[in-house]
């Protein structure tokens, strides 16, 4: 990335535990990802719950990181939350100065989702919401957006974390959907100023 880059955006993945947060910041960066994945022992089953993520040998313990440059002046920065319940106090840290959010979704474990949707709209941080396919029942979009609970103006789709081109469209989608909404304030006409005596 050359020098004369200035503007950084910032978007985070955010998502239950085993959902692909990492596997998908891996597909889309330019760079080699950062990433704090650490061993899971077995030390950890006591605390982590494996037993929906057979063959997950490895956690994320702080963040993901990567990158993808725009244009010569905007870069695009991901982070990957981690997403056992242990580290959600990381998650607000997270959220600061971001742009949007995606919320990656396994529809066999979408109470995991709960959490990362509630928190995004406690800090009133525009998201979309992507289903990881992993070979399970198809469930319709209807049934997924009452499941969720979600608002009817957040994107629902359906993703696949390990290709390229599928979370590339993920993020294009959460960018059109920041821009909308940017565009929805401006177009609002001011309130009156009031004065007082």
């Amino acid at each position: 990335m050359g020098a004369s880059a200035d503007n950084g955006l910032k978007i985070v993945v955010v998502g239950g535990f085993g959902v692909g947060k990492t596997t998908l910041v891996r597909s889309v960066s330019e760079i080699r990802p950062l990433n704090t994945e650490e061993t899971m022992t077995r030390a950890g089953e006591a605390v982590d719950d494996i037993s929906e993520v057979s063959g997950k040998t490895a956690t994320t313990v702080a963040f993901d990181f990567g990158r993808i440059t725009l244009d010569a002046r905007n870069v695009l920065y991901l982070f990957g939350a981690p997403g056992q319940e242990r580290f959600w106090f990381l998650w607000d840290r997270l959220f600061s100065g971001t742009l949007g959010a995606v919320v990656l979704v396994d529809t066999r474990r979408i109470d995991d989702s709960w959490y990362a949707i509630d928190r995004l709209e406690h800090h009133g941080t525009p998201f979309i919401v992507a289903c990881n396919d992993f070979g399970g029942p198809a469930f319709a979009p209807a049934d997924v957006r009452e499941a969720l609970d979600l608002d009817p103006h957040v994107p629902l789709l359906d993703c696949d974390a390990r290709s390229r081109a599928s979370s590339k469209q993920v993020l294009i989608t959460l960018v059109q959907h920041i821009k909308d909404q940017y565009a929805g304030q401006a177009a609002q006409p001011a309130l009156p100023r009031q004065e007082f005596a």
